[in-house]
């Protein structure tokens, strides 16, 4: 889960880039990174952490260029080094930056590809390295001093044949402009919009159709999975598609908590999507508790508030704010180890007791993943003096890893896992506790866009649309577990 930009405008946009990285800032707070166009060369500044902190001044003024691509990171492979923020760049063929959101499934076997047939390097263990490098491979088996759109979206082709998994790229070609490829399932989001300015029109792509928004970009469309687009330097805008033949599933928790609200994801809105979550959960409420004693609904800020509107109004009970958040902490799930989210909860909620003080309570999260953010709320409300605390999760219980750029790598971490509802009630502490069934959570979404008629909802049903090899999610455990991250950052 990271944000990507890119822009080719038709004049300086690295301010543009910045301002549509601050509000991707929710999909990665480790490192953050720019590259411009300037003439003949590249210009690049990385480093790790927020968008605000990566980028002063001097930086800025720096980042000469009318294209430029930019990017915000949450690590899932790889480390969480600052050598690892992005955009990647290679000088040959061309000179190519690449930004990525996803994960691929086969890194390993790519890796050994890369050193024994493509003899290329590999410095760090992040996938969008090797992305990188295959796509200057494919580039570079064009052999075309000059390359046509024909030449570049058959290595994107390419690229597509040999890499498995979920990812949306943007990259700069020197000397041609932006690449921009979704993979072939559209598991990741990615955007396409224009904007008129004097002298023609001015081309993005982004993760989420927000960024394009702050900037005065008309959104036209998703980029279609297996999709790439070129906007060269000179205003122009190709698009093929590379790959055919395969399933679209968009990634279902873009739309439970990834994305912003205010976005729109394959035509749908976010918002809406989370109202009617709200809705369907009131419903299995009403069904399933019909006598049900609920005083006041709570939402868990932000991401479950708009879940948690219209559940309260389908069930005739007042909504109440009974948490405030201290926004100056970052997202609990992207925290890079659980000790940092567990110490993270308390600073970043406090409860307003007079909202709980003998009351019947129903709080309402998005989802609930390892569980242990949702003990110490529940514990807040207790110790608010709450009557009952009954907990609603707008997901399905999260039972199975997520390969495609979420961070629930290991099974035993997921509260879900191998347990029953009832005992991820006790676990949790609360008086309660309901699901949303992954049939109402995906109609949910897709009432939205009658096209969709699939997703990727793998982390609740342990589905993989790209298939994946049992002994990738044992190395996946090992790897990327928080005991094994807790090591590297030791070592």
């Amino acid at each position: 889960m990271c944000g990507i930009i890119g822009i080719v405008g038709k004049s300086e946009v690295a301010a543009s880039l910045y301002d549509a990285l601050t509000v991707l800032q929710h999909r990665g707070q480790d490192a953050a990174g720019i590259a411009t166009v300037d003439g003949e060369r590249l210009r690049l500044h990385k480093g790790a952490g927020l968008v605000r902190d990566v980028f002063g001044t001097a930086d800025m003024l720096k980042l000469r260029g009318r294209i430029g691509i930019g990017h915000c990171r949450y690590p899932t492979a790889g480390s969480e080094s600052s050598a690892e923020a992005q955009p990647f760049y290679v000088n040959s063929p061309y000179g190519i930056a690449l930004g990525h959101n996803g994960n691929l499934v086969n890194t390993e076997a790519l890796r050994r590809e890369m050193y024994e047939d493509d003899r290329r390097h590999i410095n760090t263990d992040s996938d969008s390295e090797i992305l990188l490098n295959i796509l200057a491979h494919e580039l570079q088996i064009q052999e075309r001093h000059a390359l046509t759109p024909d030449h570049i979206f058959k290595a994107v082709a390419g690229v597509h044949a040999r890499a498995r998994g979920g990812y949306a790229i943007v990259s700069l070609l020197l000397g041609y402009g932006i690449v921009a490829f979704r993979d072939p399932c559209g598991i990741r989001p990615l955007v396409l919009g224009e904007r008129d300015v004097d002298g023609g029109k001015e081309y993005a792509v982004a993760s989420e159709s927000v960024a394009l928004d702050i900037l005065g970009f008309r959104r036209l469309r998703d980029v279609a999975p297996g999709e790439a687009v070129l906007l060269t330097q000179d205003g122009k805008l190709h698009s093929r598609h590379c790959a055919e033949g395969y399933p679209h599933a968009p990634c279902i928790f873009e739309y439970v908590y990834l994305a912003r609200p205010d976005s729109m994801i394959e035509d749908v809105s976010v918002y809406k999507a989370r109202l009617r979550m709200g809705e369907r959960l009131a419903a299995k409420i009403a069904r399933i508790k019909p006598d049900f004693a609920i005083d006041a609904v709570i939402p868990i800020p932000d991401t479950a508030r708009t879940a948690a509107s219209s559940l309260a109004l389908t069930l005739g009970v007042p909504m109440r704010e009974g948490f405030v958040k201290n926004r100056y902490i970052g997202r609990t799930f992207i925290m890079p180890g659980q000790s940092e989210r567990v110490k993270s909860v308390r600073r970043k909620l406090n409860a307003i007791e007079l909202e709980f003080r003998n009351k019947n309570v129903l709080l309402v999260d998005d989802s609930i993943v390892r569980g242990t953010t949702s003990k110490q709320i529940i514990q807040m409300a207790r110790d608010a003096g709450a009557t009952k605390v009954y907990f609603a999760s707008a997901a399905p219980p999260v039972r199975f890893p997520n390969v495609y750029g979420i961070d629930m790598p290991a099974p035993d971490e997921l509260v879900a896992h191998d347990r029953s509802e009832e005992e991820v009630q006790r676990l949790i502490g609360a008086d309660w506790l309901v699901y949303q069934d992954l049939a109402d959570l995906e109609a949910a979404v897709a009432e939205g866009n009658e096209k969709l008629t699939r997703f990727d909802s793998s982390c609740f049903n342990g589905e993989y649309v790209t298939g994946v090899e049992p002994t990738y999610l044992r190395d996946l455990e090992f790897t990327r577990s928080d005991t094994a991250k807790s090591q590297r950052r030791q070592a």
